[in-house]
């Protein structure tokens, strides 16, 4: 694991794979499954994972918090930056930052919260957690509530934050105030879409955003990776091209769950048997399990085949 300090560039070097967690029959870690996972991802070049959202970490038990931490630091190599998500409540993000501490950890991601939060308590909370766990943080937004531009600008200039995954999704991607608002006083540089594929290439060819976060990307990485550098070379055409190929999986993520497809779509693929789903979430619906296996192999046979497509091209 990636154990130097953060560097505000290395937000813009890779797209950030938010992979799920494989567990075994009765919901341990699977470590060996997990590790086939981390490997795939990281022949692509993918060299950020944050584990969040995808790995169910919402449900996660904080006396299970330790080993999540040194299994992920264990099993990826020296180059990979891991960040791990903590809360979303204010009181499990405190026990968990106190296990950070222990660490060598450099950020760690808040899951967002709905509800019984104000944008004073986020800024007061969020402050002492980074306090307790003595590394800044990366904030999750999926709503204005949440916090206002504000704040969040504070929480920047302070310290407290070193980046934003920006999740508040909008009919139009290209018409966002409240994301114009804030790039006016935050470096475009510190902030990651964070709703996959989608409007990742409004996010970074419109608003100048470092990269994006990707479910799918977790099958394809390499693909992914050469999307991120056709965005940002000003290449549409290809670009689009690579676009479309996530397009079938992650209209099924929308359209079902976006943690459950992925999840399954990772196992029905063949790249790891991520297992059961941790409770409160379940399997995603038996009758799209065979769309949603279709999907995950087609998007794997375009990986694969750009691969070795780049790799002919290199000989």
């Amino acid at each position: 694991m990636n154990v130097s300090p953060i560097v505000e560039s290395e937000f813009a070097s890779t797209v950030m794979a938010v992979p799920p967690l494989a567990r075994r029959p009765d919901f341990s870690l699977d470590v060996e499954q997990n590790g086939k996972l981390i490997r795939h991802m990281e022949a692509g070049g993918i060299r950020t994972l944050l584990y969040g959202g995808n790995a169910n970490l919402y449900h996660v038990a904080v006396s299970e918090f330790r080993e999540l931490l040194d299994m992920l630091a264990d099993l990826t190599a020296p180059e990979t930056r891991v960040i791990p998500a903590i809360g979303p409540d204010y009181g499990k993000m405190l026990d968990q930052a106190r296990i950070l501490a222990q660490t060598q950890y450099k950020t760690a991601m808040v899951l967002p919260l709905s509800g019984f939060t104000t944008p004073a308590g986020v800024e007061a909370g969020l402050t002492r957690i980074a306090d307790t766990a003595g590394i800044p943080l990366t904030l999750y937004i999926k709503s204005e509530d949440y916090v206002d531009v504000d704040t969040l600008v504070r929480l920047i200039d302070r310290g407290t934050l070193i980046a934003v995954k920006y999740a508040i999704v909008r009919k139009d991607p290209a018409n966002d105030p409240y994301l114009r608002r804030l790039l006016q006083s935050v470096p475009a540089s510190k902030v990651v879409s964070g709703m996959g594929e989608r409007p990742a290439l409004v996010h970074v060819r419109d608003f100048g955003l470092a990269a994006w976060t990707t479910g799918s990307g977790c099958i394809a990485s390499n693909t992914i990776m050469a999307l991120l550098k056709a965005a940002k070379e000003g290449r549409a055409e290809e670009a689009q091209r690579l676009y479309d190929a996530f397009m079938p999986l992650e209209t099924l993520r929308d359209d079902i769950s976006l943690i459950r497809v992925l999840h399954d779509a990772v196992t029905l693929s063949g790249i790891a048997d991520m297992g059961p789903i941790l409770p409160l979430l379940s399997q995603s619906p038996a009758e799209a399990l065979p769309a949603i296996g279709e999907a995950a192999k087609a998007l794997l046979a375009f990986e694969r085949k750009l691969a070795a497509s780049a790799q002919t091209a290199n000989a």
